[in-house]
């Protein structure tokens, strides 16, 4: 008995000691994995940079870390913007990488920052550099991108899904019906139709306008680019495009000049030494986007230590996102970033890089304060991405200087209110009954478990109404126009950037580097470092923190497809959380 006892204690023993043991290997095997992802790329001659774009681009990379190498082989990848255009600008710049080997594939972005990377591509081919495209199938996203190559090339039974742009929504009222849901509605504006799908089963005229017209902006710009890069007439694009060319032979889109060549994928290699005159037994070296990440800059490290900061305002603005999802604007965080820029001497401008659809009308106005300040000691300068509407334009309208791309989203200046009332559903059709006692006569304001009555109607629709005279004077002060100019393109009406220019709501047009030049102008400083904010969270910051588990799962969220999914949901859920007056885009767009 005693010997039996000695031996399952020694086991336990020699259980937990090995799991000590393994632990510890295990964290040092994460910690290299870690440290080997931050290693520093060594360029080879007749290197080419390797764009696969196959996935979600965001407006910045989060940081590396380890699980990322364990679903580096899920269907879809999460790029930052940041990391992609900054790559194309050191592959312009190292003598030994010779061109861009762009793959093609299915690209989750706005049209904006389709543009961004694009106008990057077409300064890439100022250094004398090649462009070759690949793709098995080119979406209308990848073959913007593509059609700037030097050298368009098709799987021999692909296609290229050229056929226009459509936008619209989903519309509820007769779901909602069915399920005993009212949706009590307070908005100002004609255009902003954000609520629109939950009292009507049909697009209204004012909508069926604003969507037209901004979806015809961007199918001019797009046209328009793509037409003089492959030297096609505008014309002869849109026939193709009436054509829903996907579905034809490759060889037609060879044909209308589309794309230049029919090849597999297997053979591209090959190909791309004889356009960089190699035998084929030479190395050819292809440098993905993590190993460009990786290249060393070739400009010398600045010790002036002035810094043109650049921060990061992406997603909607207090969407009280899930522990495990945490992306959106928060205004509290936000506001505390920029009181730091703002008492820090060393930041000399500071440039706003907002892709927001709005939000929090509240969250806006706090935003808006912090900014007013922060303009106060030094240049603030706004450089738009695929959206800047609605409270994305809010925290926008006081800048400097405002920049958009020709195919950003913004204005949708407006304001609305939902709050439902869920009598037929819980009452009438599952047999709930809420009684309530109290001291005052609004009291109970809000119980969505009946209709609202009328002095609660006016009551808010009247808080509505304030918080879009107090959009509308925001703006006007900012763009220094009187009220009735900027309610006469309020309304909650979207507009591109190209037209937003026009009407005087943006100042410039161009990208995040047209910002940063102004604002590196305004600063007066001859020396400087770009520093981007806020700072990102490092792996090792989460492990120690204890957010690992948080880390994997916003990792699977990103890059499965019922990890999507799961978003999806996660956002139906932030619907009851939201504040109940909001400043947000109308609706949501997929044209891809």
């Amino acid at each position: 008995m005693k010997d039996f006892l000695k031996f399952t204690l020694a086991t336990v023993v020699g259980l937990i000691v090995a799991s000590v043991v393994m632990f510890f290997v295990s964290m040092l095997v994460v910690f290299g994995m870690a440290s080997s992802a931050e290693s520093e790329t060594q360029v080879n001659d007749n290197s080419v940079m390797t764009l696969n774009l196959n996935g979600v681009v965001n407006e910045r990379s989060s940081a590396s870390t380890p699980f990322d190498f364990l679903l580096s082989q899920a269907d879809m990848q999460s790029y930052g913007l940041d990391d992609i255009l900054a790559s194309i600008k050191k592959a312009k710049e190292n003598d030994k990488i010779k061109g861009i080997y762009l793959q093609c594939n299915v690209i989750s972005t706005g049209w904006a920052s389709l543009q961004a990377i694009r106008d990057a591509l077409v300064d890439f081919k100022e250094s004398g550099k090649f462009i070759v495209a690949y793709a098995d199938n080119y979406m209308q996203g990848s073959y913007y991108l593509a059609s700037v190559a030097d050298k368009v090339v098709l799987n021999p039974s692909g296609g290229v899904d050229w056929r226009g742009l459509a936008a619209g929504a989903t519309y509820y009222k007769d779901l909602l019906d069915k399920l005993g849901v009212e949706m009590q509605i307070f908005k100002v504006g004609t255009y902003k139709s954000a609520v629109e799908p939950y009292f009507t089963n049909e697009m209204s005229e004012a909508n069926r306008e604003q969507l037209t017209e901004f979806v015809q902006s961007i199918w001019g710009n797009v046209t328009k680019a793509v037409a003089e890069s492959r030297h096609l007439t505008v014309e002869r694009l849109q026939a193709a495009a009436d054509s829903s060319m996907l579905f034809r032979p490759a060889e037609e889109s060879i044909q209308r000049g589309l794309a230049d060549t029919l090849m597999y994928k297997s053979d591209m290699r090959n190909y791309l030494k004889q356009l960089m005159n190699l035998e084929e037994d030479d190395d050819l070296h292809l440098l993905d986007l993590q190993a460009m990440i990786n290249v060393k800059k070739s400009v010398p490290r600045d010790k002036s230590g002035n810094i043109i900061a650049v921060y990061y305002a992406e997603g909607g603005i207090d969407n009280n996102s899930s522990s495990y999802e945490e992306t959106g604007i928060n205004s509290k965080k936000m506001v505390k970033e920029l009181n730091k820029l703002k008492e820090n001497d060393d930041v000399k401008a500071v440039v706003l890089r907002i892709n927001s659809p709005g939000g929090s009308a509240f969250g806006s106005e706090q935003i808006w304060y912090a900014l007013q300040q922060l303009k106060e000691k030094k240049p603030v300068i706004v450089s738009m991405g695929d959206y800047a509407a609605s409270g994305g334009y809010y925290i926008a309208c006081n800048a400097d200087t405002i920049v958009a791309e020709p195919t950003t989203l913004t204005g949708s200046i407006g304001i609305f209110g939902m709050i439902p009332n869920m009598k037929g559903l819980l009452q009438d059709k599952l047999g709930l009954h809420n009684h309530f006692v109290k001291t005052n006569r609004m009291a109970d304001f809000g119980d969505v478990t009946r209709p609202m009555t009328a002095d609660e109607k006016a009551l808010m629709q009247k808080n509505v109404n304030h918080g879009y005279d107090l959009f509308l004077t925001r703006c006007a002060e900012g763009r220094g126009m009187d009220k009735e100019r900027i309610n006469g393109m309020a309304q909650g009406r979207v507009w591109t950037g190209e037209k937003a220019k026009e009407l005087g709501l943006v100042d410039l047009l161009g990208g995040i580097d047209t910002a940063l030049e102004i604002a590196i102008s305004k600063a007066d400083v001859e020396s400087y470092t770009v520093m981007s904010y806020p700072e990102k969270s490092s792996f090792i910051d989460e492990l120690l923190s204890g957010n690992t588990g948080n880390l994997l799962m916003n990792a699977f969220l990103k890059r499965t497809k019922t990890g999507r999914m799961m978003q999806q949901v996660n956002q139906i859920e932030q619907l009851t959380e939201l504040d109940p007056i909001q400043a947000r885009l109308p609706f949501g767009i997929s044209m891809e």
